[in-house]
C-alpha cells in the first residue's frame, strides 16, 4: 500500500510539474527596447528647482501571459544614477542617503498584470515597488496612445509618485520634497521578421 501512495505522489508531483512547465511555455517576454525607452524621477528642491534623475542600465520585460493580459518587470540599478546636470546630487542619490546603491543595487517595478487595451486608452497599472529592500503597492498612470501601435512606434508614457519617507529615504528633508515622480517612456523590441 505504501508503494502504490508513493507512486501516486511522484506521478501527481510529475503531472504537477508537467503543468507548470506548459503554463510557463506559454508565457512569451518581450524585452524593453533599450534604445528607445527612458526611466527616470523628478525632484523638487524648496527652491522650485526640478532635479531629473535617469537610470541608464536597467532591465525590463513585458510578459504576455496565457490568458493575453501583459505583465511588466523592471529592474533598475541604482550604481548608475544620474542627475541631469548636477554631479553632487547624483552622488548623493547613490548615496546612503538615498537610494544606498552599495546595500540596494535595484529599484524592483513588477506590476499586476493588465489588458494591453489600457496601452490604447490609458489608465493605471498597479504593482509592487522595491527600493531600499521595501516592498509597497504602488500605481503608475498610462497617458493615452500617441499612435496606433503603442510601445511599437511611439513610447508607452508612464507615470507615478511616490514618497521617499515611505522607502526610509529621509535626508534633506528641508532641501528636497518627499514626492518622488517616475517617468517612463517605453518602447519594446520589434518582433523578428521570420526569413
Amino acid at each position: 500500500m505504501a508503494l502504490s501512495c508513493k507512486r501516486l505522489l511522484r506521478s501527481g508531483a510529475c503531472v504537477a510539474l508537467t503543468l507548470c512547465a506548459a503554463a510557463a511555455a506559454q508565457v512569451r517576454a518581450i524585452p524593453l527596447d533599450k534604445q528607445h525607452t527612458r526611466l527616470g524621477f523628478e525632484l523638487s528642491t524648496r527652491w522650485g528647482q526640478t532635479l531629473e534623475g535617469q537610470f541608464p542600465r536597467y532591465d525590463g520585460v513585458v510578459s504576455v501571459l496565457p490568458d493575453g493580459r501583459h505583465q511588466v518587470s523592471l529592474r533598475m540599478y541604482t550604481a548608475d544614477v544620474q542627475i541631469t546636470d548636477h554631479e553632487r546630487y547624483a552622488q548623493w542619490a547613490r548615496g546612503s542617503a538615498f537610494f544606498d546603491s552599495a546595500k540596494f543595487p535595484e529599484v524592483v517595478f513588477i506590476s499586476h498584470p493588465y489588458d494591453v487595451s489600457m496601452l490604447i486608452a490609458g489608465g493605471h497599472i498597479a504593482g509592487e515597488l522595491v527600493i531600499r529592500g521595501i516592498r509597497r503597492p504602488e500605481t503608475l498612470t498610462v497617458e493615452p496612445a500617441q499612435c496606433p501601435r503603442p510601445a511599437l512606434d511611439c513610447d508607452v508614457i508612464l507615470s507615478g509618485e511616490v514618497r521617499r519617507s515611505d522607502y526610509e529615504m529621509d535626508s534633506l528633508k528641508l532641501a528636497i520634497s518627499d514626492k518622488v515622480v517616475f517617468l517612463l517612456h517605453a518602447r519594446i523590441e520589434p518582433p523578428k521578421e521570420k526569413p
